[in-house]
C-alpha cells in the first residue's frame, strides 16, 4: 500500500496525469459483459468552437450522470462528437482565405471544400482537447463528426424517405435570409434584439378620392415597393367606405386594393395594414389566403432591385433615408414617431435579418410534431423539470414548416439533381449523372446545402451506424438521458424525438434534463459586448477543476439559471483541500501491514459509539444523494455529500477518533479506527468522484490495489439504524457540543475562557454520553467540566438553551463582563438595523423589481430573511443579560 501523499494537493500536476492514464487504460469504454446498457449523445458543439461557461455547466452534469451510472454496473456509453456547423465554419475558413488576400469565388466548390477539410484536420477540434482538461469521460473511441461519412448517409437516406412522403418539398417561402452570409439561416441563429428605430405613417392616396388617405404605419418604407393591397378588418366601420377603392402606392403610378379581411387587427395602429407577401412572414400568409401576387423589391445582397425604381441598387437603409425624404417632400407622411422594436440580426455576425421571399427546400412537420408530442403524452420521454413539457407542446401545436436548405458550399449537399433539358427533379441517394424521364445528360445536383440541424436531429441514431443495424445501435439505442439547455428544445430536442419515432420507431431518449443558463452573478447573460465574459479555463486553472464542475453543479437549482460568482469557488478550492488533508492525515496513522477490511466484517462489539454514528451518517447521506439523484438534483447531491465530508467526517469524526488513532485507547481500538477511516473515506471518495474525479482518482490510487476509481462500483450502505444506542449517543454528544458553541459566540464567552456546563436531561442515555465522551466534550467546547442533572435549577445570569435531549445550560456568572457585553451587543443590533432597512428600501424600489433577475431579487431576499434572524438573535442575547 502507498500510504503516503505529497503535502498539499496541486491541480496543475494531478489532472494531466489522470487524463491520460484513463485513455491509455480505455476506462470509459462500456463494459461487454456488464449490462442492461445506458447511453447518453453529448450534444455535439460545433468544430469552430472552445469550450464556453454553458459547455462547461452542461458536460458536467453529463460526466456526473455517466460516472455514476458506470459505478452502478451498467454498460455506459458516453458518445462524443462534434457538429460541422455550415454558416460558422465557412465564416471562418473565408475570413482565413481573406488574410490571404482571397475570396471563396477564386476557387471552385470542389477546391473550396477540401480548404475546410484541411482547415478541421489541423484548427478544428480545439473543444475536443478542452473537454479532456474538464475531464468528460466520453469514449474517444466512439467520437463521431456530422459530416462522417456514415453520418452523411444516414442524412441522404432521410432526406429521399421525407421526400417520398412529399414530407420534404420544394417552394418559394418567406425564410431568414441574411444579405452578409447570402444564405438562408435558422430561427435559431436569429437574435432579436430591442431596437431605436422610427415608426412612419404613410398616405396612400385613394384613387378617385382627392384629399382621403389610407394612413399605413410602417417601421420598413423601403419595401413599400413590394406592396401588393391595404386590408382593413371586415367590422371596421371607419374603412367601410373603402369598400372596392383602391389606393395609390406611394412614390409610384401604381394602384393596389384595399380588402377586408379578420386578420387584421382594428385596435392596432390606424386599424389598416399594408400587406408585402414577399417581405414579412404573416403578410406572405395573408397574401395566399387572399390570392395575392408577392412581389420582391429587394435583392440577395438587400439593395433594391428595378421594382424600386430610381432607388433600385440603393442599400436598403440608404434607400430608406431617401425614400423618407421624397415621401415628406410630396407630402405623404402623416407622422414619424420614435419606437422600440425587436429586431432579428444573425447572431454570428450581427447582420440585420431580411424576411425573404426565396425558392427553398421546406420539410412539412405538423405528423411529425404528433409523432414527438404522443412520445411525451405517453411518457415515452419524460422532461425534467416537467414544467418544460407545456413549453414542448405550445412550441409542437404551433410549428411551421422547416427551411431546410442553406446557401452554401460546406455541409451535407442537397441529394436533388434537376435536368436542364425538361425540368425534373429526381432526389436520389446515389449520384444522378443521366435524367430518369428523358435521358438528357445536363443534370446538375442542386447548389444547396443542408441545415446543420438536419444532420444533428439524426444524431441520437446515426452515430451509432444507423441506418444499418450494427451492434451498436442494437445495444445502446434508444438512449437513456438528454442533458441540455432550455433554449433548443425546439430546434433540436424536438426534431430528435420526430425523427427518432419517424425511422427507428422509438424515441431517442427516455428523459431530457433542462437546465437553465449560466449568468453573471448579477443575473445578466454573458456577453463580449457586455465584456463579462468567464473563461472556464481561465477559472479551472486557477481553482483547479474539481472546484469549478463541484461549483456548477453545486449552484444549479432546478429549473432556475446558475448565477455564476467566482468568491464561491475559493469555497469550494478549501473544500478540496480539506478532503486532500484529511485523507493525507489518515493515510500517514495506517500501519506499514495495514489491509483494509470491510467495517460490516468486523465485530459489532468492536466498534465504539462514534464508529457506529459515522457509519449511519455515510447511510443517511448515501440515502439522500441517490433520491436526489433519482430526480437528477444535483444541487442537492453536491450539497449532501459535501455536508458529510466537510461536517461529519472530517471536523467530527476525525476528531473524535484522533486519541485513538494516536494509541492512547489501545492497539484494538487503533486497528478498528483504521480500518473506519480508510473504510468510510473510500465510499465518500466512491460519492464525490462524479463531481471531483482527479482529487479523488488521485487520493484512491495510494490504496495502491492498483483498480481506477472510476471503475470501482458504486458505494454501498453500512445498514447501520438511526435506533443504534452508538448513534444516539454520538448524537447527544454532536448536539450538546454545537449548542455550547452557539451560546458561548451569543454572549460573547472568549475562546481563551474554559466554562461549565451542564446538560439538563433526564434520558439515560445523555449521561451515558457524557461518560462516553468526556474527554471529547470539553476539548471540543473548550469546557472546564460538564455535568448532568435532571432537575438542575438555572440562575438568571445562566444561558439557556435547547437541544434535542434537554437544555444545555452555560453559568456565566464571572465568565464576561455584562455591561460590556450588553454594549457590544447594542453596537451589533444597530448595524445590522441599518443593514435591514437599507436591504428591505431596496426591494421595496419597484425599479429595481422589474429590472433585476428574479435570481438576484430571491438571493436579495433571503439576504433580509438571514438579517431579521439575526437581529432577533441579538434581541434575545440583549434580554438575557437583562
Amino acid at each position: 500500500m502507498k500510504k503516503q501523499i505529497s503535502d498539499r494537493y496541486e491541480p496543475t500536476s494531478v489532472e494531466p496525469k489522470w487524463i491520460s492514464r484513463w485513455e491509455e487504460r480505455k476506462s470509459f469504454l462500456p463494459d461487454s459483459n456488464a449490462s442492461p446498457s445506458f447511453t447518453i449523445s453529448l450534444p455535439p458543439p460545433n468544430v469552430t468552437g472552445s469550450l464556453h461557461i454553458g459547455h462547461a455547466l452542461n458536460h458536467t452534469v453529463q460526466d456526473i450522470i455517466t460516472r455514476i451510472e458506470r459505478k452502478k454496473g451498467k454498460a455506459t456509453l458516453w458518445i462524443p462528437g462534434m457538429d460541422h456547423a455550415g454558416i460558422a465554419t465557412q465564416m471562418v475558413v473565408e475570413r482565413e482565405l481573406a488574410k490571404e488576400g482571397k475570396k471563396r469565388s477564386d476557387f471552385t466548390r470542389e477546391e473550396f471544400e477540401r480548404k475546410i477539410w484541411e482547415w478541421k484536420e489541423h484548427s478544428g477540434g480545439m473543444i475536443q482537447n478542452q473537454q479532456r482538461l474538464l475531464g468528460e469521460s466520453v469514449d474517444w473511441s466512439r467520437q463521431r463528426f456530422t459530416m462522417d461519412e456514415g453520418l452523411s448517409k444516414a442524412v441522404v437516406k432521410v432526406f429521399r424517405s421525407l421526400y417520398d412522403e412529399g414530407l420534404i418539398y420544394r417552394g418559394e417561402r418567406i425564410i431568414n435570409w441574411c444579405p452578409k452570409t447570402l444564405t438562408a439561416i435558422s430561427d435559431l441563429e436569429v437574435e432579436y434584439r430591442e431596437t431605436k428605430g422610427k415608426l412612419y405613417h404613410l398616405r396612400y392616396p385613394i384613387v378617385g378620392k382627392p384629399g382621403e388617405y389610407a394612413i399605413v404605419a410602417t417601421t420598413r418604407p423601403e419595401t413599400l415597393f413590394g406592396d401588393v393591397a391595404i386590408a382593413a378588418h371586415p367590422d371596421d366601420e371607419r374603412y367601410k367606405k373603402f369598400q372596392g377603392a383602391q389606393a395609390i402606392l406611394p412614390l409610384t403610378d401604381r394602384t393596389i386594393p384595399i380588402l377586408f379581411d379578420s386578420f387584421v387587427d382594428k385596435e392596432f395602429g390606424s386599424g389598416l395594414v399594408k400587406i408585402t407577401p414577399a417581405h414579412d412572414a404573416n403578410d406572405f400568409e395573408a397574401g395566399q389566403r387572399l390570392g395575392l401576387k408577392p412581389l420582391l423589391v429587394m435583392n440577395p445582397d438587400a439593395t433594391l432591385n428595378e421594382h424600386a425604381g430610381k432607388y433600385a441598387g440603393l442599400g436598403r437603409f440608404v434607400a430608406r433615408k431617401k425614400i423618407v425624404e421624397d415621401l415628406e417632400a410630396a407630402g405623404l407622411i402623416e407622422k414619424i414617431e420614435d419606437h422600440v422594436h425587436s429586431v432579428g440580426h444573425n447572431s454570428r455576425g450581427g447582420e440585420i435579418i431580411e424576411p425573404y421571399l426565396s425558392l427553398q427546400w421546406f420539410c412539412k412537420m405538423t405528423s411529425l410534431a404528433e409523432l414527438a408530442m404522443e412520445a411525451v403524452r405517453s411518457g415515452e420521454t419524460e422532461f425534467v423539470p416537467k414544467l418544460w413539457e407545456k413549453t414542448f407542446f405550445e412550441w409542437m401545436n404551433n410549428i411551421r414548416d422547416w427551411c431546410v436548405s442553406r446557401q452554401l458550399w460546406w455541409g451535407h449537399r442537397i441529394p436533388a439533381y434537376h435536368c436542364k433539358n425538361c425540368g425534373h427533379t429526381e432526389v436520389s441517394e446515389s449520384s444522378v449523372s443521366a435524367c430518369p424521364r428523358c435521358g438528357s445528360e445536363k443534370v446538375e445536383q442542386d447548389p444547396d446545402v443542408l441545415d446543420t440541424w438536419f444532420s444533428s436531429q439524426l444524431w441520437p441514431f446515426s452515430t451509432l451506424g444507423w441506418p444499418e443495424k450494427t451492434p451498436d445501435f442494437e445495444k445502446f439505442y434508444p438512449t437513456q438521458v438528454l442533458v441540455t439547455g432550455f433554449d433548443i428544445i425546439f430546434f433540436w430536442v424536438a426534431r430528435m424525438i420526430m425523427m427518432g419515432k419517424k425511422f427507428t420507431g422509438k424515441s431517442p431518449f427516455a428523459k431530457v434534463i433542462i437546465h437553465g443558463l449560466v449568468r453573471d452573478k448579477e443575473g445578466k447573460k454573458f456577453s463580449k459586448s457586455v465584456g463579462n465574459v468567464v473563461d472556464p479555463l481561465d477559472m479551472m486553472t486557477k481553482y483547479g477543476t474539481d472546484s469549478f464542475r463541484f461549483f456548477l453543479a453545486a449552484t444549479l437549482p432546478e429549473a432556475r439559471d446558475v448565477l455564476f460568482d467566482e468568491s464561491r469557488l475559493d469555497g469550494y478550492r478549501s473544500f478540496c483541500n480539506k478532503i486532500w488533508n484529511s485523507s493525507r492525515f489518515i493515510l500517514m496513522n495506517l500501519d506499514e501491514e495495514f489491509r483494509k477490511e470491510d467495517p460490516e466484517t468486523l465485530n459489532a462489539s468492536d466498534l465504539e459509539p462514534m464508529d457506529q454514528w459515522i457509519l449511519h451518517k455515510f447511510d443517511e447521506t448515501l440515502s439522500k444523494y441517490e433520491k436526489a439523484y433519482s430526480k437528477f438534483l444535483f444541487f442537492e447531491m453536491a450539497s449532501e455529500i459535501y455536508e458529510f465530508v466537510w461536517g461529519d467526517f472530517c471536523d467530527w469524526y476525525i476528531e473524535l477518533v484522533k486519541p485513538r488513532i494516536y494509541g492512547k485507547l489501545g492497539p484494538r481500538s487503533r486497528e478498528i479506527a483504521q480500518q473506519v477511516l480508510s473504510d468510510v473515506l473510500v465510499r465518500a471518495l466512491g460519492l464525490l468522484h462524479p463531481f471531483m474525479p482527479f482529487l479523488t482518482e488521485e487520493i484512491y490510487e495510494a490504496f495502491g490495489d492498483g483498480e481506477f476509481l472510476t471503475r470501482t462500483p458504486f458505494p454501498k450502505s453500512y445498514n447501520v439504524s438511526a435506533e443504534n444506542e452508538g448513534v444516539i449517543k454520538t448524537n447527544i454528544l454532536q448536539e450538546a457540543v454545537k449548542q455550547i458553541r452557539v451560546q458561548r459566540t451569543e454572549n460573547g464567552v472568549p475562546l481563551d475562557k474554559k466554562c461549565k456546563a451542564v446538560l439538563k436531561s433526564g434520558n439515560p442515555l445523555v449521561a451515558a454520553s457524557v461518560k462516553d465522551f468526556e474527554v471529547s466534550i470539553l476539548q471540543l467546547a473548550r469546557l472546564e467540566s460538564i455535568q448532568v442533572e435532571e432537575n438542575y435549577s438555572a440562575e438568571k445570569t445562566d444561558s439557556v438553551g435547547a437541544f434535542r435531549f434537554g437544555e444545555v445550560i452555560l453559568p456565566l456568572a464571572g465568565m464576561i463582563d455584562f455591561e460590556k457585553e450588553k454594549a457590544r451587543l447594542e453596537k451589533d443590533l444597530q448595524k445590522a438595523k441599518q443593514e435591514e432597512e437599507k436591504l428591505s428600501s431596496k426591494l421595496e424600489n419597484p425599479n429595481f423589481l422589474a429590472k433585476a433577475n428574479p435570481d438576484v431579487v430571491e438571493k436579495e431576499k433571503e439576504k433580509l430573511r438571514l438579517l431579521k434572524e439575526k437581529t432577533d438573535s441579538i434581541r434575545k442575547a440583549m434580554e438575557k443579560l437583562s
